[in-house]
């Protein structure tokens, strides 16, 4: 029992711990500051996922990544080096037989979620950024009360503790809560608002579930130790990063939209 508390303890405690330095970090609103971070949590987060992969650490797999994520800082679309990264591991591959084919993985995930994250913070502003935590946190949150409160259905095998009453409620709560901050980012109102978080609440359940995939199928329970009461990096943040991919990608197709509307108009 004095175990469980503990955990539950320092779980509360590093959460307030990570909400304060997010909310430093988006209150300065620097570029350079918000990729020297996100680069080092990447750092950590990548080494999480060679462990998942079961791929052997080596010095070219850093160095894509470090050279790859110095790109993103310059390139005005971060996403395309996250691919690019993975062109050249695959290319590697092909070339010396130095590494098994799973090298690619993690440069696929959490690579492109990575990049995606920094992504809509340079193509969107740091609102875009508070906007995702909303709805990911919210989604977070209505999924573990929802499903102790309400839960009876399994929601898939991959994950038996999450039900899928727990996950509905989840989502629903991430739409909701979403939807408000979404209105200061869209032009469309509050439904576009509630449409857009609707969406991201539901890529970022995926998230989480493949990464609890990732985690069965290799016999672990979490992906690292680095955060108190929560695990690793990537245990953190795996709803965060499938849901930067689906937000920026519905940013931009918004932004591509009107451009078209606009041209087509005149």
């Amino acid at each position: 029992m004095k175990e469980e508390l503990f955990k539950e303890k320092s779980r509360y405690i590093t959460g307030f711990v990570l909400i304060i330095v997010a909310g430093l970090i988006l209150y300065a609103d620097n570029l350079l500051l918000f990729w020297a971070v996100l680069g080092g949590v990447y750092v950590a987060g990548f080494s999480e996922a060679l462990r998942l992969f079961q791929v052997k650490a080596s010095f070219s797999l850093y160095l894509i990544l470090v050279l790859s994520w110095v790109a993103a800082y310059f390139n005005g679309h971060p996403i395309e080096c996250a691919l690019i990264s993975a062109m050249v591991m695959a290319s590697i591959i092909a070339y010396q037989k130095a590494h098994h084919s799973e090298a690619i993985l993690p440069f696929l995930y959490p690579g492109v979620g990575f990049f995606a994250l920094f992504g809509v913070y340079k193509d969107f502003g740091a609102v875009a950024i508070i906007w995702l935590l909303v709805v990911v946190v919210a989604s977070d949150v209505g999924a573990f009360f929802g499903g102790k409160l309400l839960g009876k259905t399994s929601f898939t095998p991959t994950s038996p503790n999450k039900t899928l009453e727990g996950a509905l409620i989840g989502v629903v709560l991430a739409s909701v809560l979403g939807s408000f901050v979404g209105m200061g980012k869209l032009s469309g109102g509050f439904f576009m608002a509630l449409l857009f978080s609707f969406l991201i609440a539901l890529v970022a359940v995926f998230g989480d579930l493949y990464e609890s995939y990732l985690k069965r199928k290799v016999g672990i329970k979490d992906s690292g130790k680095i955060l108190p009461g929560h695990g690793g990096v990537l245990d953190r943040l795996d709803s965060m990063l499938f849901g930067a991919l689906g937000l920026h990608v519905l940013l931009y197709f918004l932004e591509v939209w009107k451009e078209t509307a606009v041209f087509l108009g005149d």
